[in-house]
Formats: structure tokens, C-alpha cells, sequence
């Protein structure tokens, strides 16, 4: 039987494939600058200072204690999140000096630059994986465009140092993985310790990479005899290497490697606030959240159509498993296919088994995600391999899915343009009021720093009080750094009741606010969501 004639012959791969790049090059270049800070990055940045201290006492000490900020960096000892790796983190402060960034707009602006181009190195790797899966350098390239056409990921790629950084390393852990399992090789085992060090060293749920080598590892030997030899020394240099490279890129396992490294991932479930979240209309304590937090999040978050394809993929996935379990195994498909399964699934049944503690959404299940859309490309590729009759059945559903898949792009193309810089309150389908009394907004706090803009716009005093909710105060603190110098001189933080200019980004009072606040001033809504207000105190 004739193949069809493809839509885009391979003349187009490369040129398609470098001008994808170049354009994601160009994105973060122009908007990178437009984002606030968000909660965590001041935090983040002191975890990588710390860092940085603690090895140049190690190894230059008396370099190290004739810089002048010396004295009041802390100690590793008296940081608060030496649970949190920092191999990401260290790079960024050593570069900060290189560029000689000192202004605290300029330290964020360039570390919100890197962010961007880390994560789009991990949506590379994504390509390759999903290229490779499905011998397919065009369904690699949707898979690409899906990754980068999801709203809310793309926002958070550009300040979200923790989950969307951690997605771009497990993804090209999984890809060194497919590789190694595929050819068996000394360098392929060092290359995927190197991918498997680094994942663990942003965050321990790392480990899972770990487990899955293991458990396909095996599963690989068991099918293919021929390679088991070479995959069971590549193993044995994998192992001790991968610990190693934990071990060095994170300063705070040095010493007593082991005990610390477990008090680390004993941390994640030992949650050390009872932090509120608005969740189906409730404030409720992360503590006792419900088993379906995570499922719903995933769900109103995601594009529509691209939850449709993922369940047309795990379906047709669960068919070919059925038919013939031990035949689908034997074929190499067959297992990438599981092990992406297994990626997706393992780590959201354990958030729901275990009643792990978790908050502003799923941000912490982000690295699950691309599983999530290489389940979807089965799904595309499925919708053109439909054995349904008549034929013209079959052609109208698979031509259905695709019609599907383009008006979710465009949509989520659209609504990427549309609410810039707030993609990061992207709900899929709720309506704006639906979401606005149902849901977190702006957990973040982004909208923060075009509050204090326009304040700082709007009002011409040499001194201009800004306050908001007590536990808040954070969130003004952060954006504030983001402002011109001279405008960052004439603002005042303060309290709310001394405040002249009431802001809030509604994260701990989601309902309004009485009129003692004054008349509301400004706000920004994203499509019908109110993420931010400006009260003038009376």
C-alpha cells in the first residue's frame, strides 16, 4: 500500500527545525524583562549565595572572606532551605558577577533570561524524545509546539527556578535513559549519571529517575539478551557516578552525604508551613487536601484539546497492551510507550496515595507533563491509524482530533499573545467569575510589580506609602525590586492600615474587600479572572 505524500517533506526538517529555535531564541530575548518576581526567587537566590560562600571557604578561604558582602551572607547552617539543591542556582550567582549585574532589576532580569533558555534546552530534549519515539522529526516538532503553546508553562519559564527547570532536566533524563537502554555504552552511562545528578540536585524527586533506569533496565535485559553483558557494566559505572555528581553539585551534602541527603527528601513530606489554599471555592490547609487536587489543576489548566488527545493516546495505548501484553512488550515501542506511562502515572498516584503535600496547583507534578504530551502524539499519531469501518468513519474521526488539535494550538496561541504577562492564570475552559470564586489567581504574586507602575505613575509624591495584607508583604518586597532606582527610592512599604495605596493580589483574601479600604483605583483582570487591586486609602 502507497504512504501518502507527507505535508512537509524532509527538504524542510532542518530549516524548520533551526528557525523553531531561533524562534524561541528571540522570545525570551524581548520578553523577558516583562514578568514580576515572583515568591520564591529572592529566596533561591540566597540559597545559591549561601552556596557559593560555603565552597570559596573551602576553596580559596581567604578570597573568600575579603569580599565585601562577606560578613553578611549566613551561614550553610543557618539556611532555612538547604533542602533544596542548588546546581541550577550557584551557576546563576557566579554569572551575575561575571556580567557584573549589581542592581537588583538587572540581577533578575538576567536570571529570568537564563530561566528561559534552560527550560527551551529542556524542550530541545523533548524534541529529540519524542522524535525518536515516534520516528518522526514532524510529530517531534508538535510535540515541541505543544510543550511551548501551554500557557501557564511558558509564563513560569521564565521565573519558575524550581518545577520548570526541574522538567527541563528530567526530560533530557528520560532522553539519556531511552539512549542508553537503546545502545549500552560507557559514555552513555556517564552522560545519563551527568543528566540524573542534575535532576536530583534541583529537586529529590530526581530519584524517580533512578527507580525507572532500574525497572527498564531490567526490563530491557530481560528482552534483549544480547546486550545484557553491556548494559550491566553500563549500570555499574552509572550508579556510583550519579552519586558522585549529586554529592558534588550540592554543597550541603559534603558533609555526612548520606544523612543529609535523606533529612533533604524526608523534608518534602514534612511540609514546614499549614499554608492556606482557595481550592473549589474553600480555603483549605495543604495539609488535607483532597486526592483530586492534583487531577483537577492538571485538568482546568491544560488545554482542552490537548486532554482530549492525551485520552485518545492512553487509550489506544491500554488497547495495545491488552491484545498481546507479552508481544507489545518484546517491542522496543512498546516499552517507551510504558515507561512514559509509568512517568506520567507513578508520581501522580503516589501525590494521591501517600497524601503528599503540595500547593499553587501542580506546579511540583510540572516534570510529569511532557509524559502527558508524548501520551498525546500517540494519540495524534492514532487518530490517522483508526481501523474503524466504514472508512469514512474513521477518516472523520481522525480528521475530528486534528481539527482538535489545530483549534487548541491557535486558542492557546492566542490566549499566550493575549494575556501576556499573566499566562500564569490560565484556566482552560472555566469562565473568568467561575474561576475567579473557585480557585487560586495569582499565587505567584507577578501582578504585584504592575501595581506599584502604575501607583508610582498615577501619584506624584516624593514619598508614596504602599502596603497590603500582612502575610503579602513579601510579594510587595520582591516586585519593588524590579522598579528603576529612582522609582524604587519614592516608594514606601509599609503597613496596610498606614498606607496611602492598598494593593492586593487576593492570594490569602479571595473574597472583595469592605469599603474602609477606599475606592478601588485599578485592577487587572485576565479573561474575566481579577488578579490584582488598588485600593486609595481614605
Amino acid at each position: 500500500m502507497l504512504r501518502p505524500t507527507p505535508l512537509l517533506p524532509d527538504s524542510l526538517r532542518r530549516p524548520l527545525v533551526l528557525g523553531f529555535f531561533a524562534l524561541l531564541t528571540l522570545l525570551g530575548i524581548l520578553l523577558h524583562r516583562d514578568y514580576g518576581l515572583s515568591w520564591d526567587e529572592q529566596l533561591d537566590r540566597l540559597n545559591g549565595i549561601i552556596s557559593v560562600k560555603y565552597v570559596a571557604l573551602r576553596l580559596a578561604p581567604d578570597l573568600a572572606r575579603r569580599q565585601e558582602s562577606f560578613a553578611a551572607i549566613p551561614d550553610m547552617s543557618q539556611n532555612e532551605d538547604v533542602d533544596h539543591g542548588v546546581i541550577f542556582q550557584m551557576p546563576l550567582v557566579v554569572l551575575e558577577k561575571l556580567v557584573g549585574a549589581e542592581d537588583p532589576r538587572d540581577v533578575y532580569f538576567l536570571r529570568h533570561l537564563v530561566t528561559f533558555f534552560t527550560v527551551m534546552a529542556g524542550l530541545y530534549g523533548f524534541y529529540v524524545l519524542a522524535a525518536g519515539r515516534f520516528r518522526s522529526w514532524r510529530l517531534g516538532l508538535l510535540g515541541a509546539a505543544l510543550l511551548l503553546l501551554s500557557p501557564r508553562l511558558f509564563a513560569e519559564a521564565f521565573y519558575n527556578y524550581k518545577d520548570l527547570v526541574f522538567l527541563a532536566f528530567f526530560t533530557f533524563g528520560i532522553y539519556t535513559l531511552t539512549r542508553l537502554l537503546r545502545r549500552p555504552s560507557a559514555g552513555g552511562a556517564l552522560l545519563h549519571a551527568l543528566a540524573t545528578g542534575a535532576a536530583l540536585d534541583v529537586r529529590t524527586m530526581g530519584v524517580l529517575l533512578l527507580g525507572l533506569t532500574a525497572v527498564f533496565a531490567g526490563l530491557e535485559m530481560w528482552y534483549r539478551p544480547a546486550i545484557r553483558r553491556r548494559l550491566l557494566r553500563a549500570l555499574l559505572l552509572y550508579v556510583p557516578a550519579a552519586a558522585t555528581i549529586v554529592v558534588a553539585g550540592w554543597p550541603y551534602l559534603w558533609e555526612h552525604p548520606i544523612d543529609h541527603f535523606l533529612a533533604a527528601f524526608q523534608s518534602f513530606s514534612r511540609y514546614r508551613s499549614d499554608m492556606l489554599v482557595q481550592y473549589w471555592g474553600r480555603q483549605l490547609s495543604v495539609r488535607h487536601l483532597p486526592w483530586h487536587y492534583a487531577p483537577v489543576w492538571l485538568l482546568i489548566t491544560t488545554p482542552v484539546a490537548y486532554t482530549v488527545l492525551f485520552l485518545t493516546g492512553t487509550g489506544a495505548l491500554l488497547a495495545a497492551a491488552a491484545r498481546q501484553p507479552r508481544v507489545w512488550l518484546r517491542t522496543r515501542t512498546g516499552r517507551q510507550d510504558l515507561l512514559y506511562a509509568v512517568w506520567f502515572f507513578t508520581p501522580l498516584g503516589a501525590i494521591i496515595v501517600l497524601h503528599s503535600v503540595i500547593y499553587d496547583g501542580w506546579r511540583h507534578l510540572y516534570f510529569i507533563y511532557p509524559a502527558f504530551l508524548l501520551l498525546a502524539l500517540r494519540g495524534v499519531r492514532s487518530a490517522r491509524l483508526l481501523q474503524l469501518e466504514p472508512r469514512r468513519i474513521r477518516r472523520g474521526l481522525g480528521t475530528g482530533l486534528l481539527v482538535l488539535l489545530a483549534g487548541g494550538m491557535l486558542t492557546a496561541s492566542y490566549r499566550i499573545i493575549r494575556d501576556h504577562p499573566y499566562q500564569n492564570v490560565y484556566f482552560s475552559f472555566l469562565p473568568g467569575p467561575v474561576a475567579e470564586r473557585l480557585f487560586e489567581r495569582d499565587y505567584w504574586g507577578l501582578s504585584g510589580r504592575r501595581g506599584l507602575e502604575w501607583i508610582l505613575a498615577h501619584d506624584p509624591g516624593a514619598r508614596v506609602m504602599v502596603g497590603t495584607d500582612p502575610r503579602a508583604a513579601l510579594m510587595l518586597h520582591n516586585n519593588h525590586l524590579l522598579l528603576p532606582p529612582a522609582e524604587r527610592a519614592r516608594l514606601v512599604l509599609t503597613t496596610g492600615a498606614q498606607a496611602r495605596y492598598f494593593l492586593t493580589t487576593y492570594r490569602w483574601h479571595p473574597g472583595s474587600y469592605p469599603a474602609r479600604y477606599g475606592p478601588e483605583v485599578y485592577c487587572i483582570r485576565v479573561n474575566g479572572v481579577k488578579i490584582l487591586s488598588v485600593f486609595r486609602r481614605p
